[in-house]
């Protein structure tokens, strides 16, 4: 494509101006953005923009600028109303400490409880295991139409949008993603250009100056609710995109009245033994990820990342209101575990959004017999 010298200039003027630490506009953000996802500017100009903003660090109108942009033209939008609340609950990656996928462990804890999940992920780019890479290996089939991800939230509660497919983001976010292998402003402007449109979150971030910035950007962007998170490890020196089950975990949270609160909680603050970091660290490959989440979900192992996940799933109650507070969202949760009721969730979804050749529910049974729980799952089916 041939480029003129004047677009070349103008889009290099502002990439000058956030070298230079100067601050976009909304608008200006999205007109940029614009081009990025039209492709009309070459890969040069592409990357170093990216890379010159996340540099600077994000305003909350630069992100939610990025965000218009990628709703506007490169985003499935879901045309049928699916009943609120309907919460979100994908981090942003970019974390330094890796764990496993609890966002996706702790979500089908949330959906056998009765949450709403429209969940918004995608494949590990700064990880080895990312959401769309764990649900793959256990049988979800992600890459799938949207009306079938609908149809999953309606009838089980909760539903996978794959971030890196062409059947949701069509034009442009498979494009980019595909040459990148850093964190960008992409990482929270993208996961947050869901199809549906949530009302509710627990959005988990990958820096502690990050929380604020996020819940302006939601608040800007039209969410009611919202608890955005970074957890830390015991010496507070590495953060996470979760709550911390090894260390203190910084919260903000804002309500549909406009109150807003910003607070520092430990896990034994919510009845949680703290973990070393060993317990929970990620594994490097998505079959092992894929074999260790079987054991969580049907409480047969790992119990310091069954506590992981009943933290991260008692937020999710506690933000949607089914619970009173966080500390009560995690007593729920651990039941639903410990009585079967998640790992039953996980097989019903799978049987809903699987590909219709049936094999999703034979990745299922694999991964379920290496787990050691083949014939229990086996039942289910």
């Amino acid at each position: 494509m041939p480029w003129s010298d004047r677009s070349l200039k103008d889009f290099g003027a502002q990439i000058q101006r956030l070298i230079s630490k100067e601050e976009l506009s909304r608008e200006e953000s999205y007109a940029m953005f614009r081009q990025i996802l039209l492709n009309e500017q070459p890969d040069l100009q592409q990357g170093a923009f990216l890379a010159a903003l996340v540099s600077k660090g994000e305003t909350h109108l630069e992100i939610a600028g990025a965000w218009q942009a990628i709703v506007e033209l490169d985003t499935i939008k879901v045309m049928e109303p699916i009943e609120p609340p309907v919460i979100e609950n994908s981090g942003t990656g970019m974390d330094q400490l890796k764990t496993f996928n609890v966002s996706t462990a702790a979500s089908v804890v949330a959906a056998a409880g009765g949450a709403r999940l429209a969940r918004h992920g995608a494949r590990g780019l700064t990880s080895a295991c990312g959401t769309v890479d764990l649900l793959d290996a256990i049988g979800i089939d992600v890459d799938c139409e949207v009306a079938t991800v609908v149809e999953s939230i309606k009838r089980e509660g909760i539903g996978l949008f794959n971030g890196t497919s062409p059947k949701v983001h069509p034009q442009s976010l498979g494009r980019i993603l595909s040459q990148i292998r850093f964190g960008s402003t992409l990482n929270i402007a993208a996961s947050l250009a869901s199809p549906c449109r949530p009302t509710h979150a627990l959005r988990g971030v990958y820096a502690g100056d990050m929380v604020p910035i996020v819940g302006k950007v939601m608040k800007e962007i039209g969410y009611e609710r919202a608890m955005i998170v970074h957890g830390f490890d015991s010496e507070r020196e590495k953060g996470m995109d979760e709550l911390s089950s090894i260390g203190e975990t910084l919260v903000h949270e804002f309500f549909p009245d406009g109150k807003e609160t910003t607070f520092t909680i430990a896990p034994e603050d919510v009845g949680i033994r703290r973990a070393k970091y060993q317990a929970v660290a990620a594994l490097g490959d998505a079959r092992k990820e894929a074999v260790r989440f079987m054991k969580i979900i049907s409480a047969t192992g790992h119990p310091e990342c069954i506590d992981m996940t009943c933290l991260n799933a008692g937020a999710i109650f506690y933000v949607v209101g089914k619970a009173g507070s966080i500390r009560q969202g995690v007593e729920m949760s651990r039941e639903i575990i410990e009585n079967g009721e998640a790992l039953s969730k996980l097989t019903r979804w799978v049987s809903v959004q699987a590909d219709p050749s049936k094999q999703g529910i034979q990745r299922l049974l694999g991964t379920a017999a290496e787990a050691g729980i083949g014939a229990k799952v086996a039942a289910l089916v």
